[in-house]
């Protein structure tokens, strides 16, 4: 039986990975800090969890034991984190480290968190240019989190060992943190009969399942090698048709009011929204033999009743800031009620 150690295996990416490994007769172990965060349906199904710090050389080791078939490091941050991985790649088979789409600039420079959109003409292959690495900026910084993610790909890459870089985009699946599809569940819960969404609805930023996520990881586990991969969704769904996919799984229906460039500013903005499209090029993937679980409308059945279940418990997510302009009903309303009259 193959063994796979996945490093934060407790979050959205570990919870899909492990599913995944140990429904292929894979023995799993998830590294995490805390072992109230095991979600129970892992335990049930054969995973094991290690109370274990990622910044803690040595307990990182004894978790790695005498070695791993697949090392996956869902944390890797830094070039710091980068090389503290390095002596527990070397005793893995393969490695794979989780990475962003957040390094790809445009041609002007720009990139998903820099003040002016970034605008790429096509889809972003693996070739297109990146920020430069750096080691000065804070991680969690808007500046320094796709820079600091360039500092560890590098050195992951130019070590030599078999390590697959995965790029992905805007990731959902239960246990996502910021859950983004709770801008719409929330709206159909508190039974908003308008959905007002900007741009028409058309701008799209493309999404990642965290089960096709998975699916990559499982491949490229068995065919080690150097790599950097894009991994996203077969599809690349706009606002307006993830809006869609959403409210029709929670059989809602409402006014879909699509904005001009007129509407006010921040009206109808969604966390899918770009003023440029942004999608990721996975032919790489595929000729490496990847086949997806399934398109965004597919995989994200679980995550929408997660969240209403969590929701009627008392518990929806908790990423008030993240969450805070997609609930404005005031404003909302005000301008419906200026359309209605002729305003």
């Amino acid at each position: 039986m193959p063994r796979a150690l996945v490093l934060g295996g407790t979050g959205l990416v570990g919870r899909a990975t492990a599913l995944r490994l140990l429904g292929h007769g894979w023995q799993v172990d998830l590294v995490g800090r805390d072992p109230a965060r095991m979600p129970a349906e892992l335990t049930s199904a054969g995973a094991k969890f290690i109370a274990a710090e990622r910044a803690d050389q040595a307990q990182m080791r004894a978790a790695l034991g005498a070695g791993a078939d697949l090392l996956v490091d869902c944390l890797c941050f830094t070039a710091a984190d980068a090389r503290s991985l390095l002596p527990l790649a070397a005793d893995s088979g393969s490695t794979v480290v989780i990475s962003s789409r957040a390094v790809y600039v445009d041609a002007q420079g720009n990139h998903v968190n820099s003040d002016v959109p970034p605008h790429f003409a096509t889809p972003i292959t693996e070739a297109q240019p990146t920020l430069a690495p750096t080691t000065s900026i804070d991680h969690r910084s808007r500046e320094g989190y796709g820079a600091n993610k360039v500092a560890a790909e590098q050195v992951v890459l130019e070590s030599g060992l078999p390590v697959s870089v995965l790029r992905a985009s805007r990731i959902h699946g239960v246990g996502a943190s910021p859950a983004r599809e709770w801008a719409v569940v929330k709206r159909v819960l508190d039974g908003r009969t308008a959905l007002l969404l900007a741009r028409r609805g058309a701008g799209g930023v493309h999404t990642t399942a965290a089960a096709n996520l998975a699916a990559l990881i499982e491949t490229v586990a068995h065919r080690p090698g150097t790599r950097v991969l894009n991994s996203a969704d077969p599809d690349a769904p706009s606002a307006l048709e993830i809006c869609r996919t959403i409210a029709g799984h929670l059989g809602h229906e409402w006014e879909e009011v699509l904005l001009d460039d007129t509407a006010p500013a921040g009206l109808g903005s969604t966390p899918w929204d770009s003023p440029h499209p942004i999608v990721l090029d996975t032919s790489a993937a595929t000729a490496l033999g990847h086949r997806p679980a399934g398109t965004y409308a597919a995989t994200i059945a679980p995550a929408l009743d997660w969240l209403v279940d969590a929701a009627r418990k008392g518990r929806p997510p908790s990423d008030a800031d993240y969450f805070a302009g997609y609930f404005d009903y005031a404003a909302e309303d005000a301008f419906l009620a200026k359309r209605r009259i002729g305003g």
